[in-house]
């Protein structure tokens, strides 16, 4: 069996734990005030997530259905707009992994 080395620059590499990631980016947008998906997209892919909407609304619906978010219709121009913000539940989440996420930053960054 050979293993290859990975390729950071594909995208499908680690999707399952960018996913996790971007879980975590979406929540602490959706503290910090209402988002939209569109919005979020484009703050994603300033970090370097290329995700498309079809892949990043089932991520918001995802977090809605585990009560993390929650979504009112806003009226943008003509047409409207799924605004998501967090729930208590989701602000009590983000807590708990900022504690997780320093202590396992911690982790990757020590010295041996």
């Amino acid at each position: 069996m050979t293993i290859s080395k990975p390729d950071i620059n594909n995208p499908f590499e680690y999707r399952d734990l960018y996913t996790g990631l971007i879980r975590l980016h979406i929540l602490h947008h959706a503290v910090e005030g209402p988002i939209f998906g569109m919005e979020m997209a484009e703050e994603l892919a300033r970090h370097g997530y290329r995700i498309s909407l079809g892949t990043l609304y089932p991520l918001l619906h995802g977090l809605e259905k585990k009560g993390y978010l929650r979504s009112a219709e806003k009226r943008h121009g003509q047409s409207n707009r799924k605004i998501y913000r967090a729930t208590p539940r989701g602000r009590k989440a983000l807590q708990a992994m900022k504690i997780k996420v320093s202590e396992l930053f911690g982790e990757l960054n020590e010295t041996k």
